[in-house]
């Protein structure tokens, strides 16, 4: 795949010829890499992190770069959508339009990306001018890419292939409405492919990258999840690719000599990326928190890594003191995001109700066990639907709402999705069968089911004492059921009931029901959800 930089002089002497190889002749190549923006591009109330922040150290470090004659590369692994009202009501126009500002070289398509209609990501393509890649994405219908699988890069005498590959969960955690149409093979077969295509088309390539959203488990541990890099890296030839530039997992990828995750890894402290198979592994948390900086010495087929970093923007310690120098913000960025900004922010800002106390919808919560927060959500939905029980995924549950006011940004943060709410009216003999599959998810998955208005027990594996609203479930009865529409077109491996006899959709989205839900009820009292 490289080029060799040789050349071979001929020396005739005495009837006799020499020849010798000159050494390649060094080159030096920056990558700098975030993933997971999630709708991040202003920064926090604490002041941290943001893309203007983010502007100014970039520059700063492409102007050291330029100084050492060193090549640097920009790049993404995905995930720019979904986590912030502000960005989610703009379809992250705010986001891919910075990212293009800031230069980005390339990115690989995340699982969020698929939270909106196709043509919404069309749109974010445009608006982003650079690519956007995932190579393991193909049409059903003709088994062709549907995306761009790869794209080339020349900078300063270097030839850089950059792949993108997107996990393959996406065809369970995305809308089926959405990507029905769409396959999601595995990564490394597609990288395997795009390899040889890359070989075929493209000579003396000198570095080889993989723009991932697939996730980094160390050893290949991935449990529920898709395979991640570790995997790829180890089910390509060795050395396939040099370097992966990761997200998904949202975590920084830092290992010790050993190998194994690095615990005492902290903002501000040294980190190693992770080698697999001769390919290194690289991802910087989540929001921008991190710009990761990676320094390679190139030689030939050699590629060395130099040093490697994790650089923290204006994060801030449990003190609330600043772990590295302040990063001022970029004006001309700001300029540009302040009108992203102010859309809506009154409107989001203005309180709609009140709760007397917390209500949790953490990860690690709503994902293993059952949450007031879901009950009042799903409470919202029946009452839209005038149902008889609800159940909702957990990982449909995005933030919590603290005690006190609550502002449509918090339900928007709670329900960054736009998923439609719809019923269906059940047979009891055959809810029954619905029911057996969606209460044996486990937990710690995002489809762990939340439910109200339903009890049921789980015995040696089979559904029990199964009641609604603490009567009985009779099998000659119609109960009707509230459910998101992502759920019920098979989000996160639920059954897909959409069109089925006696499915009734809606245009009323999760969020604005829930909207009304507190504006009628508050306050909210946690003790009787």
């Amino acid at each position: 795949m490289r080029k060799f930089l040789i050349s071979a002089v001929a020396i005739a002497i005495s009837g006799c010829s020499t020849s010798f190889i000159e050494s390649p002749k060094a080159q030096y190549l920056t990558v700098l890499h975030t993933n997971d923006n999630h709708g991040r591009f202003w920064q926090n109330e604490k002041g941290e992190y943001g893309m203007s922040a983010r502007k100014t150290l970039i520059d700063n470090l492409r102007q050291e770069a330029k100084a050492k004659n060193r090549t640097v590369l920009l790049l993404s692994g995905g995930d720019i959508n979904t986590g912030v009202p502000e960005s989610d009501l703009q379809y992250a126009e705010p986001d891919f339009k910075g990212m293009r500002i800031l230069g980005y070289d390339a990115m690989a398509i995340g699982n969020h990306e698929f939270d909106n209609p196709l043509d919404i990501l069309e749109k974010q393509i445009k608006w982003a001018q650079f690519p956007i890649l995932s190579a393991n994405i193909l049409h059903k219908k003709d088994g062709k890419n549907a995306y761009e699988p790869f794209t080339i890069i020349n900078k300063n005498g270097l030839k850089i292939a950059v792949i993108g590959l997107t996990t393959v969960d996406t065809a369970k955690i995305a809308n089926p409405e959405y990507i029905g149409h769409l396959d999601f093979i595995k990564p490394s077969v597609a990288a395997k492919n795009t390899l040889e295509q890359i070989s075929k088309q493209h000579k003396d390539i000198d570095v080889t990258i993989a723009v991932t959203h697939m996730g980094h488990y160390h050893d290949a541990k991935y449990g529920i999840n898709a395979p991640g890099d570790v995997t790829l890296a180890r089910e390509l030839p060795q050395g396939a690719l040099d370097m992966i530039i990761g997200g998904h997992s949202q975590e920084p990828v830092c290992v010790d000599s050993s190998g194994n995750p690095d615990i005492n890894f902290a903002p501000g402290k040294t980190c190693k990326p992770d080698n697999q198979n001769g390919t290194w592994i690289m991802q910087a948390h989540e929001w921008g928190k991190y710009v990761g900086k990676a320094e390679f010495k190139i030689e030939g087929e050699k590629i060395t890594l130099e040093s490697y970093q994790l650089i923290p923007v204006n994060l801030k310690n449990n003190a609330g003191e600043l772990v590295n120098e302040y990063i001022a913000e970029d004006k001309e960025m700001l300029a540009f995001l302040q009108p992203f900004k102010k859309i809506g922010e009154g409107q989001l800002s203005l309180p709609i109700g009140y709760t007397d106390g917390y209500l949790d919808g953490k990860r690690d919560t709503v994902r293993f066990k059952q949450s007031p927060l879901a009950r009042l959500i799903i409470k919202a939905q029946k009452e839209a639907v005038n149902a008889d029980f609800g159940l909702i995924s957990g990982g449909g549950i995005r933030h919590s709402i603290e005690a006190g006011e609550i502002s449509y940004k918090d339900v928007l943060k709670v329900h960054p999705f736009k998923n439609r709410i719809t019923a269906m009216n059940w047979q009891g003999s055959d809810l029954i069968k619905y029911l057996e599959v969606v209460t044996s998810f486990p937990a710690d998955a995002g489809a762990y089911l939340q439910y109200e208005g339903i009890s049921f027990e789980r015995k040696n594996g089979k559904l029990t004492n199964v009641r609604i609203n603490n009567q009985a479930l009779d099998l000659n009865k119609t109960y009707r059921m509230s459910i998101n529409s992502y759920n019920a077109s098979g989000g996160d491996g639920y059954p897909t009931i959409v069109g089925m006899k006696g499915f009734v959709p809606s245009e009323k989205t999760d969020a604005e029901v829930l909207k009304a839900y507190i504006e009628k009820h508050s306050p909210i009292k946690v003790s009787e959800l």
